[in-house]
């Protein structure tokens, strides 16, 4: 029987949100070296229903630009999808050069969600463990930087996370019969985790695992780490001026009354405070 890992310090919030924001800045700079030296990097989010992964891409992305940094969270495959080869509708997600590709579960689907609930045959998801390792091979060899986070959570945390999310109607839609499946099947999962890693946990392209019981401090070892094993260096900005405005030639806009306008929102409730 393991141990329980300790419950680590809480990150206090002030000290959170300063670190957040410088991280977000080297995201900001690491991305523009993504952009201008045409690498691309492929970034997986794996782990429990409710671990944080969301919310860690969200923290990611936040201040990025969407034309370099897209986050990839694709649906159930359809029937044409399901006859194609397992990581053929992948790899129409990979990034071009100077593109940063978010993974929101990935290919990995196979190793859990599906061998678990026997929405793939036996054959395949052995074929999956056997294939996994050489696909990521191929990606690495061809200059594609990848990095693989698992997400580790506790039952008890788990199931806090899920009633917090069927009491807030903001958060319902994050909660799936699928996910509540998840609590009856756990130590189903934790096997298929085991050998998951097993399989594909190779020297080219390692697992990190991210203890995620206290949010804030997931959101911030994983920015960090992200930033410390990408091999990127500061890129010199083109200095930007803003031109002065020529003089008018006397234009005149026409009445704002012409123009069908949004309600003023804000000013009813203005009034009504």
């Amino acid at each position: 029987m393991t141990t329980p890992a300790a419950t680590p310090k809480r990150i206090p919030k002030k000290l959170y949100e300063a670190e957040l924001l410088r991280l977000q800045g080297e995201l900001v700079r690491m991305q523009e070296w993504v952009r201008t030296s045409g690498a691309r990097l492929v970034v997986i989010f794996e782990g429990r229903d409710a671990a944080g992964k969301g919310g860690v891409i969200q923290r990611v992305v936040e201040n990025l630009n969407p034309r370099v940094a897209r986050t990839v969270a694709l649906p159930a495959p359809t029937a044409r999808e399901r006859t194609q080869w397992y990581f053929q509708r992948y790899v129409a997600h990979l990034p071009a050069a100077g593109e940063i590709v978010l993974l929101d579960r990935s290919w990995y689907n196979r190793a859990g969600v599906e061998h678990v609930m026997g929405f793939c045959t036996p054959q395949e998801y052995d074929r999956f463990l056997r294939q996994c390792p050489i696909f990521e091979d191929m990606l690495i060899e061809d200059g594609i930087l990848l990095r693989k986070y698992w997400f580790s959570v506790s039952p008890d945390e788990q199931e806090r996370r899920f009633r917090a999310r069927v009491e807030n109607p903001l958060k319902r839609w994050k909660l799936s019969p699928m996910d509540l499946e998840s609590i009856s099947r756990w130590d189903e999962y934790s096997k298929a985790r085991d050998a998951m890693l097993a399989a594909t946990d190779t020297d080219t392209a390692p697992w990190t695992v991210v203890e995620s019981e206290d949010k804030r401090r997931a959101r911030l070892n994983t920015i960090a780490h992200l930033l410390d094993t990408v091999p990127w260096t500061p890129t010199d900005l083109s200095p930007l001026s803003i031109p002065a405005r020529p003089p008018g030639e006397g234009y005149v806009r026409p009445p704002r009354e012409l123009a069908r306008a949004v309600p003023d929102h804000a000013a009813m409730l203005l009034d009504e405070s």
